[in-house]
Formats: C-alpha cells, structure tokens, sequence
C-alpha cells in the first residue's frame, strides 16, 4: 500500500504487517481521521471474506495472496 499510514510514512510494503494492527489483527486506527482512505474504501465480499465465519481465515489467505501478487521485484 503506498499510502501513509502512521508509524510507515512510505506506505505498507507487501508482506510487512500494517504497524496498526494489534494482537488480534485488529486496525488500532479504525474510525480514526488519520487511517488512510484505502483502508475504508475495501469493500467486504464472499470472494475476500468466504462463505462461511471462519475466524478471519479465508480473508487473510487472500489478502496475503493479493500482497504477494502485487510484491514488487
């Protein structure tokens, strides 16, 4: 994410955790006028979050496979 987002002033490098997520993976910034904008404008859906409650499972499996995806070099 080439955004700034506070404590990564250049953005969030795929594959480096956001500094903003606590032990839960939770965003310490959500509702915060200092969260970047691409962070709300994700949009939920069946294809990122899976059809079933799973704990955040499928969701972050395929966060981390648009990261690696979009890995420069």
């Amino acid at each position: 994410m080439s955004s700034p987002i506070p404590g990564m002033p250049n953005g969030k490098p795929a594959g480096v955790p956001c500094v903003q997520l606590d032990e839960q993976l939770r965003c310490k910034i959500f509702g915060q006028p200092e969260r970047p904008a691409v962070c709300g404008q994700l949009q939920a859906a069946v294809e990122m979050c899976g059809a079933v409650e799973d704990g955040g499972v499928h969701a972050r499996a395929w966060l981390m496979r648009l990261e690696a995806l979009t890995r420069p070099g």
